[in-house]
């Protein structure tokens, strides 16, 4: 019987990449000199501190520009909000999503049974197994998963006849 997966992953090697590509060109840039600014990417999480709102926007528009060039999908990165670290400084958290949660499933679940493909799904864990008796069938659902409105980046594995 053919079967997908429908899982969401972020290559963490490209992430951390792009935290090394940021923290280089923050102690090389001159309107960062003297300043107090880090990057630090650890467990899912991408930590930033600031002296001002200023170079907090900035150090934000680095982490995008060198992220959308190594290939990182920028559904996955979602931005917490500003709050105080000390003094003028300011922190922000940047979480790195991986794997689908339960309620985004249970959503994408409901939408392909609402239109009546003839395809099992199940929830494994943070992934989607989708399967039925016709190839054609699971690519309309490839195709349904990709027309919905999702906020996370999705990718389609282990396709099997």
């Amino acid at each position: 019987m053919p079967s997908f997966d429908v899982v969401s992953r972020t290559n963490t090697a490209e992430i951390d990449n792009t935290i090394n590509n940021v923290s280089r060109e923050i102690n090389q840039r001159y309107d960062f000199k003297d300043s107090l600014s880090t990057v630090e990417y650890q467990n899912n999480e991408i930590k930033v501190l600031a002296d001002d709102e200023m170079r907090l926007t900035a150090i934000k528009e680095l982490i995008l520009q060198h992220a959308s060039r190594r290939g990182v999908d920028l559904k996955s990165l979602s931005f917490k909000d500003t709050e105080k670290a000390g003094g003028d400084n300011l922190r922000q958290i940047i979480t790195v999503s991986e794997g689908i949660e339960v309620e985004i499933s249970k959503n994408i679940i409901k939408g392909i049974k609402a239109t009546k493909i003839k395809v099992q799904m199940a929830i494994q864990g943070d992934e989607i197994r989708v399967s039925g008796k016709k190839r054609d069938d699971l690519q309309k659902v490839m195709q349904l998963i990709k027309e919905m409105d999702i906020r996370i980046p999705l990718q389609y594995i282990n396709f099997r006849d």
